[in-house]
């Protein structure tokens, strides 16, 4: 159990671990905390066909700009999408042309 500096102590474990595979299931507040550290390697963001109207966000307000890039996509047959990203670096904006 881990139960201070969680974000060294997986960095340390992740060093350690080669090829290995380290997972992240149910806890929005580790993955935020080891978001902020850049120590998630991929993202497998599971998408219901139902509407809640609310909820806890696993994205944090304030959290750093990142792009992410698809690197494999299915749809289960009840309908549930599980996209698999990648952090691709920090995000860049630009702007949308106005067409008025």
């Amino acid at each position: 159990m881990i139960s201070a500096g969680v974000a060294e102590e997986i960095a340390r474990i992740k060093d350690r671990t080669e090829g290995g595979e380290l997972q992240i299931h149910g806890s929005g507040l580790l993955a935020r905390s080891l978001m902020a550290h850049d120590l998630i390697d991929a993202y497998n963001l599971l998408v219901f066909p139902v509407v809640l109207g609310r909820g806890r966000r696993l994205f944090p307000d304030g959290g750093l700009p990142t792009a992410f890039g698809l690197t494999g996509s299915r749809t289960t047959p009840n309908g549930i999408t599980i996209q698999t990203y990648r952090p691709a670096g920090r995000a860049a904006f630009g702007s949308v042309p106005d067409d008025s």
